[in-house]
């Protein structure tokens, strides 16, 4: 994705993926939701990463994107 206006803040399992995507949209950010697998599974295809999407972001909004996924990475790793 060279030259793209987009960065990937997040790779990982659609559960956490759509968190992410929620509490970015929150805090008004629209992120992108790539999902290679599901693209290739409905051209015909089979997939190793199903069920695994990517989260991208304006450049613009980048820094602020990531405090997000990063505390959110961090309560994912709390133990209980």
């Amino acid at each position: 994705m060279s030259g793209s206006e987009y960065r990937k803040v997040f790779y990982g399992s659609f559960i956490i993926a759509t968190r992410v995507k929620n509490e970015l949209e929150q805090i008004g950010i629209t992120p992108i939701i790539k999902d290679e697998g599901e693209s290739q599974r409905l051209a015909g295809y089979g997939s190793m990463t199903q069920g695994y999407q990517d989260v991208l972001v304006h450049q613009d909004e980048y820094d602020k994107a990531m405090e997000i996924v990063n505390r959110i990475q961090g309560e994912m790793e709390k133990p209980e």
